[in-house]
């Protein structure tokens, strides 16, 4: 039982450390088509790779944006930076409530399907929240 618990933190640990900033070199054409026909005025991303999948963090139109794509080029999510009065006041509730400390950044996620959620930065991790505050996860970092 030790062991599998000891496994299960080491896998854990090396999941979390996953994403690595790559060059836009290194970026596979399908993806950087994808991006490229979504936001064809950007030039300057930041990619990262994790778990497969594409993360090209940069400014549009004034806002702080990072946009999600699969290997096939398939874009996943947005993630646009907001400021933290802009969070639902459930989730601000609910991160109070559970003493989670302060919350350092916000997000609005948009997913491909039109859903949307809500993601705060805390200490501990990123807290979850689905489009009207409720909690969805704390992914600890």
């Amino acid at each position: 039982m030790k062991k599998l618990a000891f496994l299960l933190t080491i896998t854990t640990g090396v999941v979390l450390v996953s994403a690595q900033k790559i060059q836009q070199k290194d970026v596979p054409g399908l993806v950087q088509k994808g991006f490229q026909k979504q936001f064809p005025a950007v030039k300057d991303a930041k990619w990262e790779k994790e778990n497969g999948k594409y993360e090209a963090g940069f400014e549009y139109k004034g806002e702080e944006l990072s946009v999600l794509y699969n290997a096939q080029g398939v874009w996943e999510e947005k993630e646009t930076e907001i400021k933290v009065s802009q969070l639902p006041a459930m989730a601000s509730s609910y991160v109070a409530k559970k003493q989670l400390g302060k919350i350092k950044e916000a997000s609005k996620i948009t997913k491909a399907d039109g859903s949307v959620m809500y993601e705060a930065e805390v200490k501990s991790g990123d807290v979850l929240f689905d489009v009207k505050g409720n909690f969805v996860k704390l992914a600890k970092d």
